[in-house]
């Protein structure tokens, strides 16, 4: 286990006062959920597959929306742990699944690609009549995110089949889906097809001028700009937001600052976010100077500096190398009561490592873990900077420490590990864990498994080999299901 050392008092009652003043779990009904969700994932953590029901049939536990919705969110990045979950509830006396938990569930299997089960839940819910375009957005979003396009499109297209009549609502979300897997071409091609039969809104062209932004292509960028405003619809924030950041993206930060000055022209407040952009391009392109001044003068036209702009900053200073500066956004964060994040340690511990300052990174986990709950980033950066290190003891006590907060590790936090040790040629530890990576829905890399395929031939361990082929072989693989 990590020793973690005694925190400074004033930090410790700084976040004991935050807790009091900001805690939702005071009440006794949530006390309730909280403990029965810890008593189930504790359960799902340690007992074997076939002996799951039962063993969630001794917890006791009454099944609530809450439950189900606080275990699927900790079991988001293990699909299949979260479906036999998922059906045992279903069978609990007094007790039916809401929207929202077929969602969640949606999302994780997709996460994993079992899309069989997936669009078997799909059927159940049109019988309960609960499907709604919300439900085919996720689809939608999750097939563009595994690169398989034809199937989002043909999710689009089946929707009267179930029922749910596609409106300008799944148009927006199958272009969004699109474009955020950087299939804007596609996107713009079924935008010039079928924009006669919905009336675009500023949203569909914002998701436009984002996709092109990211591709990255300026030109088409301001074509979907200009065609936005001809056709009536004027620029909000939103738009302006993403303008300044598709400019930035494409290295033209200055013209980005004259954007944000015609903001100010036409009564457009800017957000925090988008001073977050500027001062985030600032420091990729070492401008600290700039950075600096973009957070200032957002301090003086009296927009309040949110954690987002505040990991902006922290990310240029750690890019020039001026972690003291870092120290002091962090203790300014404390007295606006602006509560660090994961993402915020993520920043820092990066680029610690990236600096080679490795020793400091893991001081600062260390300290994160007494203010905020690491997430799979975290743990997957550990893990691997302490096999790069050639400290697999270490690596393996941070996934101990993992798995002690009843995190559940995602894919690459998984492979982070493995790979660890099948560089140490420690083929048995890294079969167990290949193992349960593969109980958990999770298909390893063509790289990973075949570094163990090769130590575990080079073992004479055919036979092991072979179970973990069946095994893998196990895993649905259906692309598309009707």
């Amino acid at each position: 286990m990590i020793k973690i050392g005694v925190h400074r008092k004033k930090l410790l009652c700084t976040w004991v006062s935050f807790l009091k003043t900001y805690s939702t779990t005071s009440e006794p009904i949530q006390h309730v959920v909280d403990d029965a969700t810890e008593t189930v994932c504790k359960v799902m953590m340690s007992c074997p597959t076939l002996a799951l029901d039962t063993a969630l049939n001794q917890t006791g536990v009454r099944v609530s929306s809450d439950l189900v919705e606080n275990v699927l969110k900790r079991f988001e990045n293990a699909g299949m742990s979260a479906f036999r979950f998922f059906e045992w509830a279903e069978k609990q006396r007094g007790y039916s699944h809401p929207i929202k938990a077929y969602h969640l569930m949606i999302e994780s299997l997709a996460k994993i690609r079992q899309y069989q089960i997936m669009w078997d839940l799909v059927n159940a819910m049109r019988k309960k009549g609960m499907l709604n375009v919300e439900t085919f957005c996720i689809i939608m979003r999750k097939y563009a995110r595994a690169n398989k396009v034809d199937e989002a499109i043909y999710t689009f297209n089946v929707m009267d089949k179930f029922d749910v009549s596609p409106n300008l609502a799944a148009f927006n979300g199958l272009l969004s889906a699109l474009c955020k897997s950087k299939n804007v071409r596609k996107a713009q091609e079924i935008f010039d097809r079928m924009k006669g039969q919905f009336v675009p809104d500023s949203k569909t062209y914002s998701i436009l001028l984002e996709g092109w932004g990211k591709a990255p292509n300026l030109p088409r960028a301001r074509e979907v700009f200009r065609e936005m405003v001809d056709a009536g619809c004027d620029p909000d924030v939103v738009t302006y937001g993403i303008m300044v950041d598709v400019l930035c993206k494409a290295g033209r930060v200055d013209e980005a600052v004259e954007v944000v000055k015609e903001m100010d022209e036409n009564s457009c407040r800017p957000t925090s976010f988008i001073y977050s952009v500027l001062v985030h391009t600032y420091g990729v392109e070492n401008r600290i100077e700039d950075a600096i001044d973009a957070f200032l003068e957002m301090e003086r036209k009296g927009i309040k500096a949110d954690v987002v702009v505040y990991n902006a900053l922290i990310g240029a200073f750690c890019k020039v190398n001026r972690f003291k500066n870092v120290h002091r956004v962090l203790k300014e964060m404390e007295c606006n009561g602006v509560i660090p994040t994961s993402r915020t340690c993520n920043v820092i511990i990066s680029s610690m490592i990236t600096h080679g300052k490795t020793d400091r990174a893991f001081k600062v986990f260390r300290q994160m873990i007494k203010l905020c709950e690491p997430d799979a980033d975290t743990y997957t950066m550990m893990i691997k900077m302490f096999c790069e290190r050639n400290e697999l003891e270490m690596a393996l006590k941070i996934w101990q420490y993992m798995k002690s907060k009843r995190f559940v590790p995602s894919m690459h936090t998984f492979l982070a590990l493995i790979n660890g040790l099948c560089e140490k040629g420690n083929a048995a530890k890294a079969c167990v864990l290949l193992e349960e990576m593969i109980e958990k829905g999770m298909r390893p890399s063509r790289v990973t498994f075949g570094k163990l395929r090769q130590l575990l031939i080079k073992e004479g361990r055919e036979d092991v080999l072979k179970f973990l082929h069946e095994k893998m072989n196990l895993l649905v693989k259906e692309p598309l299901y009707d």
